[in-house]
């Protein structure tokens, strides 16, 4: 049993590191596709971006096909928590689980008030979305005094809150669906994790099949990263040891993902050309949905519903985690980033639209970051002012 708690402990200092640091990379990838997309060489990247290779272009290559690897990443991540993590324990597991659908409720209810009956009223998902990279890679720049269980309680409601994206996108952001291309997806899923249960473990005969569910899934009509989530539940996870499929196929994954995905994906998704007068936009109802959504709405839903679970004695708060401390959590799972992007590019096709969105969500992204850094310091700050004022009483 310790041997696969230092394995679980191993993995998870592994992907925090690995989520902190690609934190920093999205940040610069950000800015400098805004630069570039705002130079004289914005048309000329643009244009790269929707270079047709193979019958896609390369943004719908990162977005369909190199996203689908990022959503096993997450899968196996979700896995992991179920059978051996903080969502092992219905006690543990029941503060994060109703903090993400807090977090998730409240803000698609605020951008449907503010949007309901018009264009863009299908933009609730939008502000529903964090990103655990950018929110874990803040999070670390708060500092050593952050207690563990803090990082473990905002990385597990951000896996909830990927989960929660992911069945969002699978149910209302799919249109068309052939249902003869889902049905052979599906079936090469239940072959996949039949073949899990009956203890196959050559990764080579999960992940060569799943990049076939992948293309059916593609064909389908349902977006093709949902196919990296079956995926990742088809594979064994044994009793998650360094011999597990799970745990070796996630161990690889975490770098290319963090290093390489996401910040093509952010490369990719982020080249906004602002316009004279562009924060006129952030006034629009779709713009302050998203905006008051993750600012406002995460926190909110987030704290309320974990309330509720300590109240309810559903769930338990950590010893050596304050209220404060979670309403900090709460403000940086308001950085959505990746996932409110990805969603805004399945819920929109006005071009106009998608952009203004997009403005609004690395607003409130900022917004949120920044409101969450702050809070959590100034509770260290207190502690440490607190601490000395102890020592010098004593002297």
């Amino acid at each position: 049993m310790k041997g696969t708690e230092s394995y679980v402990s191993r993995l998870f200092t592994e992907f925090f590191n690995s989520e902190k640091a690609s934190g920093i990379i999205l940040i610069v990838c950000t800015l400098l596709s805004i630069f570039i997309a705002n130079s004289s060489w914005g048309e000329s990247y643009g244009q790269f971006w929707h270079t047709n290779i193979g019958g896609l272009s390369i943004v719908h290559w990162v977005n369909d096909a190199l996203m689908a690897v990022f959503f096993l990443m997450v899968g196996l991540e979700i896995e992991r928590e179920i059978y051996i993590g903080e969502l092992s324990s219905f006690k543990n597991a029941m503060l994060p689980v109703l903090a993400a659908v807090g977090g998730m409720l409240v803000p698609a209810v605020i951008h449907a008030i503010f949007n309901m009956g018009t264009a863009t009223a299908s933009g609730y998902g939008i502000p529903m979305a964090t990103d655990i990279a950018f929110a874990l890679g803040i999070l670390s720049l708060a500092g050593k005094s952050v207690p563990v269980a803090l990082k473990i309680f905002l990385t597990a409601l951000a896996i909830i809150d990927d989960l929660g994206a992911i069945i969002i996108i699978a149910i209302f952001y799919t249109e068309d669906v052939s249902f003869v291309n889902l049905l052979i997806a599906l079936g090469i899923f239940a072959g996949l994790f039949i073949m899990g249960k009956a203890g196959v473990k050559n990764l080579f005969l999960f992940l060569l099949p799943g990049i076939v569910m992948w293309y059916f899934m593609l064909q389908s009509g349902v977006h093709a990263t949902i196919s990296g989530v079956l995926l990742a539940f088809a594979i064994p996870f044994g009793k998650g040891g360094e011999n597990s499929s799970s745990y070796k196929l996630q161990h690889h994954l975490h770098y290319p993902v963090a290093f390489i995905i996401v910040p093509l994906f952010a490369l990719a998704n982020t080249g906004i050309k602002l316009s004279p007068g562009f924060y006129n936009t952030l006034f629009s109802l779709n713009s302050l949905g998203i905006m008051t959504g993750l600012v406002i709405g995460k926190p909110l839903g987030i704290i309320c519903f974990a309330w509720l679970a300590v109240k309810t004695k559903i769930g338990h708060l950590p010893h050596s985690v304050s209220w404060k401390q979670i309403t900090g959590a709460g403000m940086l799972a308001g950085i959505g980033f990746t996932m409110s992007i990805f969603i805004t590019l399945l819920a929109f096709t006005d071009e106009a639209t998608v952009v203004n969105s997009k403005i609004a969500i690395l607003c409130a992204s900022l917004l949120a970051a920044a409101g969450g850094l702050l809070l959590l310091k100034s509770i260290k700050y207190n502690r440490v002012a607190q601490e000395s004022s102890s020592d010098d009483s004593g002297r």
